[in-house]
């Protein structure tokens, strides 16, 4: 890594293959997407084929990350819109959760570090509410940026501030798991290059501290799905709801 720090997070073509007569280059990002893909493959193979009355250890994970993740439609979108809107919030969740966690597996590419990645997943969230929103209640749906019992004289303050708002959300969403998967990386790659780097007798110290720190990311990177899925389902209830 030649002691960068952000080196890790470099996207290089590791091989060209041609395409509709394109040159297609495959980085770390696109080999990570095929992993999760086929872990996410693989599981619901699994599930499918020794689903039991009777659980087993993954099986019972898979229902209780299911029951969590149904509870967090139920709360924010409607229980009676469960079924339509689970599948979108529960791939997301899996998306960005194996995403962080792979990422902490050596020399795989964290796909959430990426900016690119966690913008479009966070548009893609809120263009959805936006769609869901002007299709289910049409233009009144722009009621949205003007909050209950607001004076009429205060309205040409009040809508661009909502605007703001309301585009600020996709933004906050996308520089808050970046922001986390790329700051506890570069911490954790400083730590071990100090251990190589101090005396023999200083080592302990910072990889005592490393390997506090990579567990704590374990626990970071099933916290940043888990938010990045119930900010999805706040911004889609509150298209479905009509919430201010």
């Amino acid at each position: 890594m030649n002691g960068n720090p952000l080196e890790e997070f470099f996207l290089h073509a590791l091989f060209h293959f041609h395409f509709l007569g394109h040159d297609v280059a495959v980085t770390q990002a696109v080999i990570s997407f095929w992993v999760i893909g086929g872990i996410a493959l693989l599981a619901a193979l699994h599930i499918r084929v020794r689903a039991s009355i009777v659980p087993e250890r993954f099986q019972s994970l898979v229902e209780m990350l299911y029951e969590t993740m149904a509870r967090v439609v139920d709360e924010n979108i409607g229980a009676e819109n469960r079924e339509k809107y689970l599948p979108w919030i529960l791939s997301l969740f899996l998306l960005v959760f194996l995403g962080n966690f792979l990422g902490l597996v050596p020399h795989v590419f964290t796909v959430t570090s990426e900016l690119v990645v966690t913008g479009i997943l966070a548009v893609a969230v809120y263009l959805t509410s936006l769609v869901i929103g002007f299709a289910r209640h049409g233009i009144r749906f722009l009621s949205v940026l003007v909050p209950e019992g607001v004076p009429f004289w205060m309205m040409p303050l009040i809508v661009p501030i909502e605007i703001i708002s309301q585009l600020a959300r996709p933004l906050s969403l996308a520089v808050r798991l970046f922001a986390n998967m790329t700051a506890g990386h570069t911490i954790l790659f400083v730590l071990f290059t100090l251990t190589g780097t101090l005396a023999v007798y200083l080592k302990w110290l910072p990889f005592s501290i490393s390997v506090v720190l990579y567990l704590l990311e374990v626990l970071v990177a099933f916290i940043q799905a888990y938010i990045f899925a119930i900010l999805s389902a706040v911004y889609i209830g509150q298209a479905v709801k009509l919430n201010h």
